[in-house]
């Protein structure tokens, strides 16, 4: 048998190459995949928040730190790990709330800061989206109507005792 035409030992050859090759590549999926999952949690987060603050009465007990509280528990299916957020002794999630039931429009913000992975906190230092420390900013906001169109255009405008005496008088 003639050593060139000998096969043994190309497997090994192929997957020398190949296995570097494939590790790049989940780990090129596997950075824009935890970005997407902490965004999608953050948004989800905001939006219960406009719901909560749209919500609430005026009388209720609700207070912005309950309100904040109960973002921070849909917060937590982020897991604490410096690559999904940046969670050094203690929460670091900033939220912020605006207005309430009484105002036309609710707003919550969400924003924590993620450890990039060894690539890409290198790409991300250089395209200048990343810190010096290799960590990117991931800042989420969500807005919401109080009520509906319908009930904002509506001559009796908020009050529902007045809904119902119109109601009656049809």
């Amino acid at each position: 048998m003639c050593w060139l035409t000998d096969t043994r030992g190309q497997a090994t050859v192929e997957a020398a190459f190949a296995i570097p090759i494939v590790f790049v590549l989940l780990l090129l999926l596997l950075q824009p995949g935890i970005i997407l999952y902490d965004r999608m949690v953050m948004r989800s987060a905001a939006a219960e928040g406009c719901r909560l603050l749209a919500t609430r009465s005026l009388g209720a007990s609700l207070s912005d730190d309950q309100c904040i509280g109960i973002i921070k528990r849909q917060l937590s299916a982020i897991p604490p790990h410096d690559l999904f957020h940046i969670h050094h002794s203690g929460c670091s999630w900033d939220i912020g709330l605006e207005g309430d039931e009484t105002a036309s429009e609710v707003g919550v913000s969400i924003s924590n800061r993620i450890h990039l992975l060894p690539l890409f906190d290198a790409f991300g230092a250089t395209l200048g989206i990343a810190d010096a420390q290799g960590c990117l900013s991931i800042h989420v906001e969500e807005r919401a109507p109080t009520q509906a169109p319908w009930v904002q255009g509506s001559k009796s405008g908020l009050n529902p005792s007045e809904w119902v005496e119109a109601r009656k008088g049809a």
